[in-house]
This record gives structure tokens, sequence and C-alpha cells, in this order.
């Protein structure tokens, strides 16, 4: 059996652009990127903090150490500048991969620079 998994999450990383005109996807810092081992052109799913939208896009690299998280084209409908969204990307392994399969969490500070990365979500208590 094949499961669809988690493979990298940045979490909480501010909106520091939304581009309408501009060629449809979201610009991800590089440094990010490459962080999170999420790559450019990758299908992310977007998931908006402050205003609960869920969107589906794909990445592109913005320059490295800029900070920029740009959602662009129609996406850009979605969440505006100073939103908090949660990407994330996806992949596929066999079941018998999972006991070993860890993703990627990255997060940034409030200026989208890593203040740490982990591979683990704490369990939720009661």
């Amino acid at each position: 059996m094949q499961l669809n998994v988690l493979k990298a999450k940045i979490h909480r990383a501010r909106v520091t652009h939304a581009e309408l005109h501009y060629e449809g996807s979201c610009a991800i810092d590089g440094v990010l990127l490459d962080a999170s081992g999420i790559r450019e052109y990758e299908q992310i799913h977007i998931y908006d903090v402050n205003n609960g939208e869920r969107f589906v896009t794909y990445a592109i690299r913005a320059q490295d150490g800029s900070g920029i998280i740009s959602v662009n084209g129609a996406a850009a409908h979605k969440a505006k500048v100073d939103d908090l969204v949660i990407i994330c990307a996806y992949g596929v392994i066999d079941e018998a991969a999972m006991a070993q399969h860890k993703p990627t969490l990255v997060y940034p500070d409030g200026k989208n620079a890593i203040a740490r990365i982990g591979n683990a979500i704490p369990v939720q208590a009661a």
C-alpha cells in the first residue's frame, strides 16, 4: 500500500507579498526552501492561519535570505501581506517505510528567518 504523507512543512511563515498580476505560484525564500527540502516547482498546499483559506499551488524560489513569502496570481486573493501561513508538501511512500519516515519541519521567526528545524510534531494533550 502507498501512503500520502507530510514530506515538509514551513510552519507560520509571514506573507510579505500578494501579487495578483504575477505569474501564479508562491515564491519562498531560497533558504527556507533548501532547509525544508521543498523543491522549486513542487506542488505545495498553503493554509492561511488568519482567514482559514486552504489552497494548492507550486513553489518558486525567491532570493536567498530575503524572507520573501509571496502569494502570486489567483492565490493572491486567498492571502494578504502579514498573514501567517503554513506551507506543506506531501509525498507518497510505501507503508513499510512509514515507521522510519520523519518530515522536515521548519519554523521561521517573525522575519521568515529560520528559528529552528525539527522532524516531529509534539503529541497533542487533552
